[in-house]
């Protein structure tokens, strides 16, 4: 029953365009295992799952998400030996030619390079009417970067009240990257009326509150696709 009910449900899967950190900034774009993870757990769960990116192409890597072929967390070394995995990568299709509403959930994968293109008003469009339909919305590490131009029916951020996580101000200073960011992602979180819930740096954390389920780093990839596959079964 739940290999028909899973089966039965689309998920998106919305990925960074954003290949540099601001003009002329340093490499960065998605980051490979918080797309990798995420996509073969839901697909090997029986979903539906559709990997667009902001505007299509070929998808940004950050250079620090993969290394030598052999050496990467197996799950990249899957997605890399993948056909879909292949041509998700080399030739993406941009979210524009999709309708989100055709979808039971959202998946918002990190990466510093949605930074720059997630807090648009677009994306976070998509996330209000994924919540205002009663449709679940993930996100993992700089993914929630998704929900800062979200807004509920009252018109007050989406994140408001609601537990969530997020990259955190250290695990950004841990990478060096603290001062590359445009804003730090967990203090706009909580400006915006969130209570951001953390682990300590770089173990795995995720949170569900009612249809918003966030992660906190790379690391949490699995535990954010293994709350939003149990939200959809039951």
């Amino acid at each position: 029953m739940a290999e028909t009910l899973s089966s039965a449900l689309k998920i998106l899967i919305i990925v960074t365009s954003s290949g540099q950190m601001g003009e002329g900034g340093e490499p960065t774009g998605v980051w490979l295992e918080e797309l990798a993870v995420p996509y073969l757990h839901l697909r090997d769960a029986g979903f539906d799952v559709t990997v667009v990116s902001v505007e299509g192409g070929k998808l940004p890597v950050d250079p620090r998400s993969i290394t030598e072929r052999g050496e990467n967390p197996e799950p990249v070394e899957r997605f890399l030996d993948d056909g879909q995995g292949q041509q998700i990568l080399e030739n993406s299709a941009a979210l524009s030619s999709v309708n989100p509403s055709e979808f039971d959930a959202v998946f918002f994968p990190g990466g510093h390079g949605t930074m720059w293109d997630f807090p648009a008003d677009n994306i976070g469009q998509i996330v209000s009417d994924f919540i205002a339909a009663d449709k679940p919305v993930a996100a993992v590490c700089h993914g929630p970067a998704a929900l800062v131009s979200a807004t509920g029916a009252d018109g007050k951020p989406i994140v408001d009240g609601l537990k969530v996580s997020a990259f955190t101000n250290s695990e950004e200073e841990a990478v060096g990257l603290q001062d590359a960011v445009p804003f730090s992602l967990t203090d706009r979180l909580r400006e915006l009326g969130a209570q951001v819930k953390t682990a300590p740096d770089f173990q795995p954390f995720a949170v569900r509150d009612g249809l918003l389920i966030t992660g906190q780093n790379p690391q949490s990839s699995e535990k954010v696709a293994e709350l939003l596959a149990a939200t959809l079964k039951n």
